[in-house]
């Protein structure tokens, strides 16, 4: 069932899409997309051990860019699960990690917004096993009859219960379109309250002041915040740098920041590299290396 949404048009945290001063005087596809090419895919998939988790404690094992299974005692999710090797002609340059048979049984899927690299549809309909699927409102189209029970749209501060999981829906600044003139999707992050632990999968976002808010009215102790994809072809301001992001996790108030949205597939011109170093010597400098947790893809890490 997609539930119905009565509100349309352009969401007011949406970015401005108007490409910056000189963004064509750079050739992303010279640069950046053909040299990915020839480069060789690097990592590799695991058979991954899931732990026996007890009551209170939580899992979570990156997939790679914005995707991971989030785990809790008799609970299973996905957010953003994608397993593409190619977004079009972006090549993905790291393994996800496992692969999709060693999942276990998934209870329920959380998309964050419709692009391309957050949903993939070859993924879902792998996944797809008649549970349910939450998404931003005017996503459901997009993903109905690829297998999901039920559809659930949320609005931005909307909440819902899954069982044992409370998901909150919190804003974002980004955009939500598909392809160039659907503007009307919803995006943003999912706040995931579970075993008394809160977890917050912050979406794609530049950052604003909206990290401040969420903080206020939502209790985050694991923050999984983006840092890559900072100096796209457009120029545009629509990601986080690293420095952006550790703004946003002190202002979220948590007390884990787990990177991701970065050195999995090539998005931007910044060198793979360079958002883990920058996000290192940044958080070094305010000491708050300690409580940034850096996963590799495939393997749980018990929080």
């Amino acid at each position: 069932m997609i539930l119905p949404r009565l509100r349309e048009g352009k969401p007011g945290n949406h970015v401005g899409l108007k490409p910056a001063e000189g963004w064509h005087k750079r050739n992303f596809l010279a640069e950046v997309v053909w040299p990915s090419l020839f480069e060789r895919r690097t990592g590799e998939r695991r058979t991954p051990e899931f732990p026996q988790l007890k009551s209170g404690q939580v899992a979570l094992t990156w997939i790679g860019h914005a995707s991971f299974l989030l785990q809790a005692p008799g609970v299973n999710l996905l957010i953003d699960p994608n397993w593409a090797r190619w977004l079009k002609v972006i090549k993905r340059m790291r393994e996800p990690g496992l692969e999709l048979h060693a999942l276990p049984d998934i209870d329920a899927v959380l998309i964050t917004h419709a692009h391309f690299d957050h949903l993939d549809k070859r993924t879902l309909r792998k996944v797809a096993a008649e549970q349910p699927i939450v998404v931003p409102r005017n996503v459901g189209r997009l993903v109905h009859g690829l297998g999901f029970d039920r559809v659930h749209e949320l609005e931005v501060w909307e909440s819902m219960q899954l069982g044992p999981v409370k998901v909150t829906m919190t804003p974002a600044h980004h955009w939500g379109a598909r392809m160039l003139a659907d503007v009307h999707r919803g995006f943003g992050g999912f706040l995931i309250e579970v075993e008394g632990r809160s977890i917050l999968h912050c979406g794609d976002s530049a950052y604003f002041p909206g990290f401040a808010e969420i903080g206020k009215r939502l209790p985050v102790e694991i923050a999984l915040l983006p840092i890559g994809a900072y100096d796209p072809p457009s120029g545009r301001e629509v990601h986080m740098t690293p420095e952006d992001a550790l703004q946003a996790f002190v202002e979220l108030g948590a007390q884990t920041f787990v990177p991701m949205h970065y050195g999995t597939f090539r998005l931007s011109y910044e060198p793979a590299w360079e958002p883990p170093s920058r996000l290192i010597e940044c958080a070094g400098a305010q000491g708050l290396l300690e409580r940034v947790c850096f996963l590799r893809e495939g393997e749980p890490r018990v929080f």
